[in-house]
């Protein structure tokens, strides 16, 4: 019962950073008001983190860990690395819509997190080693071609924020379609793979 209480107050507290974060991306509110928010008592704060700043750590964190399980729930049988980029591109635009927490905390915290190991980073780096193994892709440094990607990635993020108007499917497919010809995927073979159906799962 008391690990179970434990876990449902740093599962708050966590929530709570991570709603901040998306709202003004403002770390300087008081733990006072994270707890308040939290519905959790002050003092028992530091049972659970020993700083705001290991806190909202906690909270990209696990942003990270979402966006990366979401991505990895839909993309489940496809082999093709250069779909998986692809896919990845395409579901994150769609997500602008459907989580749009989690893109806010990406575009605002996501170039920080680009080389570790949490999210779709060590995901989309272990997709990127298949395709150099198997001359899929054909440029030689997979974690250069790793910044490349997230930051296209993260830029497409701020895109989709910035221009809820413009078509997220079509964006996502051209930029996909420019990272994988920078892969050394063949252009016609590009645009046919970012043109794919996506996994119909809900």
């Amino acid at each position: 019962m008391a690990v179970r209480v434990a876990r449902s107050c740093n599962v708050a507290l966590v929530r709570a950073a991570r709603q901040i974060l998306a709202e003004s991306g403002d770390t300087s509110a008081s733990i006072q008001a994270i707890a308040e928010r939290a519905d959790v008592g002050f003092g028992s704060f530091y049972n659970h983190f020993e700083s705001k700043t290991e806190l909202f750590d906690a909270a990209v964190a696990d942003a990270l860990d979402e966006f990366g399980q979401v991505i990895d729930e839909r993309v489940q049988g496809i082999d093709d690395p250069a779909e998986l980029v692809a896919a990845g591109f395409r579901l994150t635009a769609r997500m602008a819509d459907s989580h749009p927490e989690l893109m806010r905390i990406l575009r605002d915290r996501g170039l920080a997190q680009i080389h570790t190991d949490r999210g779709l980073a060590p995901r989309a780096l272990r997709d990127l080693e298949i395709g150099f193994a198997s001359g899929r892709f054909t440029c030689t440094n997979p974690t250069t071609a790793l910044s490349a990607l997230g930051g296209t990635l993260l830029s497409l993020v701020a895109l989709r924020l910035a221009r809820p108007d413009l078509d997220g499917d079509e964006a996502a497919s051209d930029l996909a379609e420019m990272v994988l010809r920078m892969l050394g995927v063949p252009p016609d073979d590009a645009r046919e793979v970012t043109r794919r159906p996506l996994p119909d799962r809900d």
